[in-house]
């Protein structure tokens, strides 16, 4: 009867150290999991990125074809330094688009 009685009063403070035993158990596979989280790139982060990049890629593109249409307005009106200038961002421009992104 006291083996019982004993037996009910560490019930609940030997939930308590099995609750603690099993976090301290388990805390190390977590912290790995973590780790193996932060240190590679789900599909979607990878998806999201490369998005990101051509959008700014495409950006940069628009800028620049811009600028060479505003040169190439210039030279057309004789100013020499602006067909060089034209040439120059045509080439910038080609380059962007051959770069892998």
């Amino acid at each position: 009867m006291r083996m019982f009685i004993f037996a009910a009063l560490a019930a609940p403070v030997l939930g308590g150290c099995v609750s603690t035993v099993k976090s301290v158990v388990t805390a190390p596979v977590k912290a790995v999991g973590q780790v193996a989280d932060w240190s590679t790139t789900s599909q979607d982060e990878a998806d999201r990125n490369r998005g990101r990049a051509l959008r700014e890629r495409e950006e940069q593109v628009g800028k620049l074809s811009r600028q060479r249409d505003k040169a190439m307005e210039k030279c057309r009106d004789g100013k020499d330094d602006q067909c060089r200038r034209a040439e120059v961002l045509d080439h910038e421009i080609e380059a962007l688009m051959a770069a892998p992104y």
